[in-house]
């Protein structure tokens, strides 16, 4: 069976440095969760378009999965991509929350990506992958280079790996549905004009164990957090010490103890 694992991932930091043709520009630590992960398989089947199973809730030309089929199809004009999927189906076992800060639409583009190139023998560079991914969505470029940690800067689509070991983490995601673009709006509204390049300068060389250890203050490490709390003031009942709110929410991670 083809299949691959497409991991979550938190925020170590989430700095904005900017705004420009309409999308903001960031400086984020981006770490692989290694215990948690979406399982996307190709199944044989015949199929008159293409099928995706296991994300009833998503309209397929909604689902990231679907458009970074579209996307590659259009980069690579590929024929044998276009006939696997009449012969097969994708089924997604989903474990990652969604609208929770954790990457999971952009990381099923992300490893999709990467397992239709490795299985349809796409003559087609990570990186060129890469900017297939960008086109989907700013996330999804991590998701395809899989690094388990990544200074991620740009639009999303400067990816440079991080020499670290991943920590072990916790999470804990809120039954609470934050829209990553209602959270931004918010942002660009009213804290876009406080942003100031030099309140961060440098913790793209420092290790997060040692980041998370100097700074304990979660608003100070995301800059999407306060925007967040404006959209769903409930967060603040999940607030604890010690734990950090990864991506435009609504989850909270701490590392293990």
């Amino acid at each position: 069976m083809m299949e691959i694992n497409a991991h979550a991932k938190v925020n170590i930091f989430l700095k904005i440095t900017g705004h420009r043709e309409g999308y903001h520009t960031l400086l984020s630590r981006f770490m692989r969760v290694e215990s948690l992960y979406d399982t996307i398989r190709f199944v044989p089947a015949e199929c008159e378009s293409f099928t995706i199973e296991g994300t009833p809730e998503v309209p397929r030309e909604s689902n990231t999965i679907y458009r970074a089929w579209v996307a590659l199809n259009e980069a690579t004009g590929d024929l044998d991509l276009l006939d696997f999927f009449y012969h097969h189906k994708v089924v997604v076992e989903k474990r990652i929350p969604s609208q929770a800060g954790l990457g999971g639409g952009s990381s099923d583009a992300g490893a999709f990506l990467r397992l239709a190139s490795e299985v349809c023998n796409l003559k087609i560079t990570t990186d060129e992958l890469a900017r297939v991914g960008a086109r989907i969505g700013a996330d999804v470029p991590f998701f395809v280079h899989d690094y388990p940690s990544a200074n991620v800067s740009g639009f999303g689509e400067v990816v440079e790996p991080f020499e670290e070991t991943p920590l072990e983490l916790e999470i804990i995601t809120p039954p609470i549905a934050c829209d990553t673009a209602a959270v931004y709006r918010i942002f660009r509204e009213r804290f876009l004009s406080r942003v100031d390049p030099e309140r961060f300068r440098g913790w793209e060389k420092l290790p997060s164990e040692e980041l998370l250890e100097r700074i304990h203050d979660p608003r100070a490490l995301n800059d999407l957090y306060p925007a967040a709390l404006l959209l769903c003031p409930d967060l603040e009942n999940y607030a604890k010490e010690s734990w950090y709110f990864s991506g435009s929410g609504s989850s909270f991670f701490r590392p293990k103890r």
